[in-house]
């Protein structure tokens, strides 16, 4: 006799889902088209998507009394006190690297077109953390907080500027 909870799974749950390989045939591949890289821009995110084919990065900061709180993707409020007295500001376009991974297999347009190349998450110097890619650096070479700093590569799927990062190397 087992005790409550303890019953021993023998998997016949799994027996009803079809294997992952058929679940992906369920999908036609001509609805998956080309994904944009940016999605399109609305009357909000118009401004950061006209600073990056500017070559600026902008965040949004928090101006409610007490919480100044920068936040990275753009939202029309504050995730940290929920307040909507956010504003654009312009990032420095520094960052350290949080993490990565190294993609190699990627079969969807645009990123097939581009392997391998590198997913990162990085810290924006004001704050916020951003997903992005670092390009320029063989995934090897990386380490956990490098100083990067942004760039924009052209030709978003719409021709946007789109925002990411390369090692930071001073100059002597």
């Amino acid at each position: 006799m087992g005790r409550a909870g303890a019953e021993r799974d023998d998997g016949a749950h799994l027996a009803r889902r079809p294997p992952r390989h058929e679940l992906a045939d369920l999908v036609p591949r001509q609805s998956l088209g080309a994904l944009p890289v940016t999605r399109d821009a609305d009357a909000f995110t118009r401004p950061y998507w006209d600073a990056a084919n500017q070559g600026r990065l902008l965040i949004r900061r928090c101006h409610a009394a007490g919480c100044g709180a920068a936040h990275h993707y753009p939202r029309e409020f504050c995730p940290r006190c929920w307040s909507e007295d956010v504003h654009w500001e312009r990032a420095s376009g520094r960052a350290s690297l949080y993490t990565w991974s190294v993609v190699h297999m990627n079969d969807l347009s645009p990123f097939s077109g581009r392997l391998p190349y590198t997913a990162a998450v990085v810290d924006l110097a004001e704050g916020p953390r951003m997903m992005t890619e670092v390009v320029g650096c063989p995934g090897f070479a990386l380490r956990v907080g490098m100083d990067l700093y942004v760039h924009f590569r052209p030709g978003g799927a719409d021709g946007t500027a789109v925002p990411v990062f390369r090692v930071f190397r001073p100059t002597v």
